[in-house]
């Protein structure tokens, strides 16, 4: 590095003192050993999954001519090898991240092959949620054992492969509740990385696999009145966006998971719902309290609101500025305006005026911070808001090109307007 080139030049001209030129040599070495460390992790994990899908392939090759015997043992050869590694990472190198984090992704997957060994061996009944559900139990405890980050993850997408397994590809055979228990099984691993590593790369995929997960399995759920899962889906989005924007995650910005996906989702969702078929067939569908008070929807619904309704309490209450973003409130507001729609054609008036409020707002939220993506998100809001008018109305087309030029001439405006602004700050 170059710097570390110009140290002793600096040194000898009296610009640094030799105490300054010895710690700053230490802190540049120090970075320079970090970065080695993740390459080293990165691919330390990927020669481990090369490693154990080789081990398979080759077994696989000649799997037909090998008697009953030979195939069974071919089948615990990997989960040996695995747990051995395991073993003399624990004992010889229990503090090198490289090791711990490569023989668990090894043995992980040396599990579920076994598995899969086993039981076409000994033709074994079973489908695939049966497999993934096994699968993933068996291999929860080598996160804690082994500390790893990267079995976490892998844990995460396997329970959502289940869930989608059971709730939608086998629907309407049953809905994955055991999801949420395998979910919070995996919760305090996640709360130490929180703790102990707030701003490192396991810690931002974590936030990312986990919101994702929510998002895909929540629809699993569906199974008497999908109308009431749009409930559900706005109240996750304003609870994925308050706890992104809360004490309890360390990277409070507009850009962690949690914030993108539930400003994202709600924007999608309101969308959806601008126009008339949606209403026009909740109106017609009789709804009565005792089927909606027993549905698993509803149920959903009325957890998911309460903790979004909590998070909304915390922030009046802990923070000074009393001041909320509209993605935050935005289930609050959705909540009348769905029953609304139950028997009157003017939800569909309100839920477009909601939209355009929470983009006006938006604009106005970039404005005041000096913000150019947040003030171009507001934009892309409305402009989103008029395309999809444009499909459902019957306005004249140069009504609708002058539309378009109005959305135009304000992205240009807005941002020649801030620019300005920043220029003369400077």
């Amino acid at each position: 590095m170059s710097i570390l080139n110009d140290l002793q030049e600096l040194e000898k001209a009296g610009v640094i003192s030799k105490d300054t030129a010895t710690r700053i040599e230490s802190y540049y070495k120090g970075r320079n050993d970090t970065s080695t460390n993740k390459l080293f992790l990165v691919f330390g994990v990927l020669g481990a999954i090369l490693v154990g899908l080789g081990i398979i392939l080759i077994i696989a090759h000649n799997w037909d001519e090998l008697p009953r015997g030979l195939k069974t043992g071919a089948a615990f050869l990997p989960l040996l090898v695995g747990q051995a590694l395991c073993s003399f990472t624990l004992l010889k190198k229990h503090q090198n991240v490289v090791w711990k984090e490569s023989s668990a992704v090894f043995l992980f997957f040396a599990v579920g092959a076994s598995i899969a060994l086993i039981s076409q061996i000994y033709n074994i009944p079973g489908d695939l949620s049966s497999y993934l559900l096994t699968w993933m139990i068996l291999t929860l405890p080598l996160v804690y054992v082994m500390r790893s980050s990267m079995v976490s993850l892998l844990y995460i997408i396997g329970i959502t492969y289940f869930a989608s397994e059971t709730g939608y590809w086998d629907y309407p055979t049953d809905s994955p509740y055991v999801f949420w228990l395998m979910l919070a099984a995996i919760v305090p691993h996640y709360y130490l990385l929180l703790k102990k590593s707030p701003h490192s790369n396991f810690v931002r995929f974590h936030n990312w696999f986990v919101a994702l997960s929510l998002t895909v399995v929540l629809g699993t759920f569906s199974k008497q009145m999908d109308e009431l899962m749009f409930l559900a889906y706005t109240s996750l989005f304003g609870l994925f966006y308050l706890f992104g924007t809360s004490k309890f995650l360390p990277d409070r910005t507009t850009k962690n998971a949690y914030t993108l996906l539930g400003s994202l989702g709600t924007v999608i969702i309101l969308l959806i719902l601008s126009f008339n078929e949606f209403w026009e067939h909740l109106i017609k569908k009789d709804m009565f309290l005792s089927e909606i008070s027993v549905a698993p929807e509803f149920i959903i619904t009325i957890i998911l609101t309460v903790l979004a309704m909590v998070f909304v309490y915390e922030r009046f209450k802990s923070s000074s500025n009393k001041s909320i973003s509209p993605f935050s409130a935005a289930f609050l507001l959705f909540i009348p305006v769905f029953f609304i729609g139950t028997f009157s054609p003017i939800a569909v008036f309100l839920i477009n005026f909601l939209v355009f409020a929470i983009g006006i707002l938006t604009i106005r939220d970039g404005s005041n911070r000096n913000h150019l993506g947040i003030l171009n998100y507001g934009l892309l809001i409305i402009a989103a808001l008029i395309v999809c008018r444009f499909f459902d109305t019957d306005l004249s087309f140069v009504i609708r090109g002058l539309l378009f030029i109005s959305v135009g001439v304000g992205f240009f405006f807005a941002n020649y307007r801030m620019i300005q602004k920043r220029q003369g700050n400077d």
